[in-house]
């Protein structure tokens, strides 16, 4: 294959038209639908980990797309019927697809680089943490593009009628959806009695990633190599099917796809645990004393060391020995649904955290440690509560700091009110008691909202824990 040839074929078939089709509704679902890839740490242009999941998860729609396209080109002959008059020439069938499959590879692995290129631009602004750990990511992504758009090409090829651009599209879609739902996640009951679920090596066979959640987590090595072997595979099958000009050709031409999933499969690995796993240098502690934060989030440290310190200082006037020590970025990754862990000696920050990441610098911001210190709260991960935990940790903070005040936060002002109405009540009875009385309830309330095991205002309360 020469530059002229591939410079015809860039011109006259559909592969310019597969690069757009790929970049723009990319970009506008970036940009124009509103979504967890906006906002927050793991935001699509806030690291650049996040950058190459987020932009792979695109692939749930993008990657049917290429197939469908794919097959949409290897139609081009059937539907020019030039089939008989190509098969006469003396040019080698092999030379004819290696042309055909190549500008697309070119447009859509152009398309997916410029959409990555579009937010690293973004990156670069946000974050002071620089690697190239997040590069497997998005190179298989291009690689899923094209082994998509070449085994539709196959397939169009080898079921030369107008209902196989769409079939397969639609059947793509099918088959990413389903392994992102039933056929690749594993149903579990937490330790909290909640049913959630965690993908299983089934759900790697899809181009596409599930949600980010957090910036320091990434996809094993197992993962992109047993990847990269299925895509490759699938490509292989793909160009076997375009060269293929019997009826058992076609049949030998499965043979890799075949393979290379029993392979795949075999290299993948079955533990949640072992699929997606925490950068363990994006997540290295970077400190001031006693405040931590991860790599990623380095700037934060000189806004969060301040009210840290202070916190601390706070907390161990008011529980002397047994006040936290140390304030650090929880790097702790938990499935969905599952009790969060908590420690005694270490108040555990949560950038995403409604409480931290609304209250700022400064005085808020130390209020919000305070509260995360004695009560951090005990909603499964991944939910969103509104209760007993917010009541406690508003009469916790008051107690600590000697008055009540709403703490951060975007609550409603229904919310706030109800808070309120709910709070400031145990908060008088509470200032009310003997100190000894006080230090009890406050102990109670801390073992109950570290332990994730009781009511922890039902303890402030000088009830018995749930």
């Amino acid at each position: 294959m020469n530059a002229r040839v591939l410079s015809t074929e860039l011109r006259r078939s559909v592969a310019p038209w597969a690069g757009a089709v790929v970049l723009l509704p990319a970009l506008a679902f970036l940009y124009l639908i509103p979504g967890p890839w906006w906002t927050g740490t793991a935001a699509w242009t806030a690291q650049w980990t996040s950058l190459a999941l987020w932009t792979r998860s695109l692939l749930f729609y993008l990657w049917p797309l290429a197939v469908g396209l794919g097959a949409l080109q290897g139609l081009r002959d059937h539907r020019s019927r030039m089939s008989e008059l190509l098969a006469s020439t003396p040019r080698p069938a092999r030379h004819r697809a290696a042309a055909l499959a190549g500008a697309t590879a070119i447009t859509l692995t152009s398309a997916f680089a410029l959409l990555v290129l579009v937010g690293a631009v973004q990156v670069v602004a946000h974050t002071e943490y620089t690697h190239l750990g997040w590069l497997p990511i998005s190179l298989v992504g291009a690689l899923a593009l094209v082994a998509g758009a070449v085994l539709g090409m196959g397939a169009g090829r080898a079921l030369p009628s107008a209902l196989t651009p769409p079939a397969l599209a639609i059947g793509a879609f099918v088959f990413t959806a389903l392994l992102q739902t039933s056929w690749g996640r594993t149903e579990t009951t937490t330790a909290t009695g909640l049913t959630s679920t965690e993908p299983n090596k089934v759900s790697l066979l899809s181009p596409a990633v599930q949600e980010v959640r957090d910036a320091f987590v990434t996809l094993s090595a197992s993962v992109h190599v047993g990847q990269t072997i299925w895509l490759l595979a699938m490509t292989a099958t793909g160009f076997a099917l375009l060269v293929a000009s019997t009826a058992r050709a076609r049949l030998i031409a499965l043979t890799p796809v075949l393979a290379g999933a029993v392979l795949a499969l075999s290299v993948l690995p079955s533990d949640p645990h072992r699929m997606y796993v925490v950068d363990r240098a994006a997540a290295r502690p970077v400190c001031d004393g006693p405040v931590c934060v991860t790599r990623t989030q380095r700037a934060r440290l000189a806004a969060l060391a301040g009210p840290g310190k202070e916190a601390l200082r706070l907390l161990h006037a008011a529980l002397g020995d047994r006040a936290p020590l140390s304030v650090r970025e929880n790097t702790t990754v938990r499935p969905q649904g599952s009790a969060p862990k908590w420690s005694r000696t270490t108040v555990l920050v949560d950038f995403d955290d409604d409480i931290v990441a609304s209250a700022g610098n400064g005085e808020e911001l130390t209020r919000a440690l305070v509260a995360e210190g004695l009560v951090p709260g005990c909603a499964p991960v991944g939910w969103e509560s509104f209760g007993p935990d917010q009541y406690a940790q508003a009469v916790a903070v008051g107690w600590v700091l000697g008055d009540f005040r709403p703490l951060p936060g975007t609550l409603s002002a229904d919310m706030r009110r109800e808070l309120d109405a709910e709070a400031r009540p145990v908060w008088r009875k509470l200032e009310a008691l003997p100190r000894s009385g006080q230090l009890a309830r406050i102990d109670a309330m801390r073992a109950a909202a570290l332990s994730c095991e009781g009511d922890p205002f039902e303890a402030l309360k000088g009830g018995a824990a749930r």
